[in-house]
């Protein structure tokens, strides 16, 4: 079998499910793991992903205007690599590579035997077992994607028995920096399984704008900054557009100190196995008595006010 895979949470599943060996085609984004990252990659933004969080998104919108998507596929490469499965999204035209997208390009392969597309639409936690559950059908290994759903629901769950009880602690999950995005779909999942309160975020609900009012007067008690595509290093160089924000140092989040810069990258906006890890991560920042995963440095950081790194 000959697989190609165009997300990174897909590419993800098919390793953890045991199959690396028949990928032989992902996207550009896809890069763990890191042994993936020497397979071809059949796409490719239409814009330059680098700037800062306003000049990306200005780019974003104009490309989504311009063309329906933020990503083009090589479609020469594509067919050359003769997938008998294509694994796609239908979730987000930002996100990765889209449903007709990947349909296009086959439609132009003629007479030749179509692959099988498996489209994937994560919009929730359930979501997420589902699409590991069609990618294991695909793979002819649907037991082995049941047992490790289980095994991943088992962890979850474990963490969730083990929250102290006491006060919910109110958290503003920070998808986009400028203008501000608050992380929806499975992300407010997360939170209410570690029993906080997420006043911005609706599970299984794409992730909203938000304006600056509406963090002042919610005033989290925490803050996880989880930029869509960065990891923490250039979420750490886009957190001074926040500190110029004359609202920002009032909030009882910085001024507690509990500002905490995460992977979004390679955690929270990857909807496959490492969600488990990103519950993880926000169970060791809540609950820090109760759980040491050993995530803190690699998967998040404590934002000290005004510049400041602590890890």
């Amino acid at each position: 079998m000959r697989v190609v895979s165009l997300i990174a949470s897909s590419t993800e599943t098919v390793c953890a499910l045991g199959f690396e060996e028949t990928l032989v085609g992902r996207s550009h984004e896809c890069d763990y793991p890191a042994s993936v990252k020497a397979l071809p990659a059949v796409s490719q933004p239409r814009f330059d992903i680098h700037g800062t969080s306003r000049e990306i998104d200005d780019r974003v919108k104009q490309a989504v205007q311009k063309f329906d998507s933020v990503y083009q596929i090589d479609k020469g490469r594509l067919r050359a690599l003769k997938p008998d499965v294509i694994i796609t999204q239908d979730h987000c035209e930002v996100c990765a590579v889209s449903l007709k997208d990947v349909e296009a390009a086959v439609c132009e392969w003629g007479g030749a035997q179509p692959p099988t597309i498996v489209t994937l639409l994560p919009n929730c936690l359930e979501d997420i077992w589902d699409g590991m559950t069609r990618i294991g059908a695909a793979l002819g290994e649907s037991q082995k994607a049941n047992a490790k759903i289980r095994e991943y629901q088992n962890r979850i769950q474990a963490i969730a028995r083990k929250i102290p009880d006491g006060p919910a602690p109110s958290v503003a999950c920070l998808e986009w920096l400028d203008p501000l995005m608050v992380a929806g779909n499975w992300v407010p999942e997360l939170a209410q399984l570690l029993r906080a309160r997420d006043p911005f975020g609706v599970p299984g609900k794409h992730s909203p704008w938000m304006e600056w009012e509406a963090l002042v007067k919610e005033d989290p008690d925490y803050i996880f900054v989880m930029p869509c595509g960065w990891d923490i290093p250039k979420a750490r160089q886009e957190m001074a557009g926040l500190e110029r924000r004359p609202e920002w140092a009032r909030l009882k989040a910085v001024k507690t100190g509990n500002v905490y810069l995460t992977d979004g990258n390679q955690y929270f906006n990857r909807p496959g196995p490492r969600i488990v890890e990103s519950l993880e991560i926000l169970a060791e920042i809540l609950y820090p008595k109760n759980f040491q995963f050993g995530h803190q440095s690699r998967g998040w950081q404590k934002y000290a006010v005004f510049g400041e790194i602590s890890t």
